[in-house]
């Protein structure tokens, strides 16, 4: 009877043994260069995406000219051969922009005068890089078609309908006092557009001081009357580009290049007004001859803030803190940041 002969451990075998470590071998070098490989693509693709700039603009429904570039994507296109692109990030008002600002949710916004007034005197982190010019017509103060109010002067005792700390509280304010009246001699009622249209359609105040495009859509729909604006000469009512400083100070060519699509977009429009208005009222929910008439009360020609216009600020922020509507006192050029466009 033959006994089969045990089967040897590898040890007794070197040949065996050697190869399957190197079999063993290979197979983790496979493991390892197949993991380094990957490391080396997620590597590059994250360093790709963190070379690749981003522009976040603030924006507002009733900011037009930013509606119509960003449907148009006319900025992406010029911040492309800069390696940027851009988000844009829509607000309710300008008070929530500027706390975007404020917090580093967005590196540029565009809002109107009183906005940054507020958020300067709460102390609130931003720049002022530039301005459109004056439009003085897009904000008034309007009475029912069959009011008997016919001048500013017989406001006194009336009840007129605003947004607290707004443009408009400040065109109010200049418009008692060229006509020999003081916030006294009004009773304010401070409502949100949406809520003073309703009071003012329903009769519960007798005037609205309001902006554009609020004031064409009221004009349109309820034929209500202009009983005064800006004009000649009472306010400017200028609209800022703001940014967060250390943005506009690390990317000038970007802030150049938002100037330059700004200012190109700004003359079309104004040259195209129904062409404009046909693209931006569908995104702003509102008729096309609403946005075409409030369009035509602005202008579009961003340029860096000039000492005129900060003086025109600081008279707006002097204003708002006699009327204890702002805490402090503050100072308008502490803020501002001359970027070349």
């Amino acid at each position: 009877m033959s006994t089969a002969a045990p089967e040897l451990p590898d040890t007794a075998h070197p040949s065996r043994s050697f190869r399957r470590a190197m079999r063993d071998l290979g197979v983790a070098l496979l493991v390892a260069c197949a993991l380094a490989l990957i490391a080396m693509f997620v590597t590059v693709g994250t360093a790709h995406a963190q070379a690749r700039g981003e522009l976040r603009i603030g924006y507002q429904k009733s900011a037009s000219l930013f509606v119509l570039q960003k449907a148009q994507g006319s900025l992406e296109k010029k911040l492309a051969p800069l390696g940027f692109g851009v988000k844009w990030v829509e607000f309710p008002a300008g008070p929530q922009l500027m706390e975007g600002l404020n917090v580093g949710a967005v590196d540029v916004g565009y809002v109107g005068e009183a906005p940054p007034i507020f958020a300067q005197a709460a102390g609130a982190k931003f720049v002022y890089i530039g301005f459109d010019p004056a439009a003085p017509r897009a904000e008034a103060i309007l009475v029912p078609k069959d009011s008997p109010i016919r001048s500013v002067a017989d406001l006194k005792g009336r009840k007129v309908a605003l947004n607290k700390g707004s443009n408009v509280h400040y065109l109010l304010v200049r418009q008692l006092e060229k006509n020999g009246l003081t916030p006294a001699d009004i009773t304010p009622v401070y409502l949100a557009p949406a809520d003073a249209r309703a009071a003012f359609q329903s009769g519960n105040v007798d005037a609205w001081a309001i902006w554009e495009p609020f004031q064409s859509a009221a004009e349109k729909a309820t034929d209500a009357v202009v009983l005064a604006d800006g004009t000649p000469g009472v306010v400017n009512n200028y609209q800022y580009y703001l940014a967060e400083r250390g943005f506009a100070t690390r990317n000038p060519q970007v802030i150049d290049a938002l100037f330059e699509d700004s200012v190109t977009q700004g003359i079309w429009l104004k040259k195209n007004l129904h062409q404009a208005a046909e693209q931006i009222a569908p995104l702003q929910g509102l008729p096309v001859d609403v946005v075409e008439q409030a369009l035509g009360r602005y202008e579009f020609n961003v340029k860096p803030i000039t000492p005129a216009v900060a003086a025109d600020q600081q008279r707006i922020a002097d204003t708002f803190f006699q009327l204890k509507l702002i805490p402090k006192a503050i100072k308008v050029s502490d803020d501002i940041l001359t970027i070349k466009p």
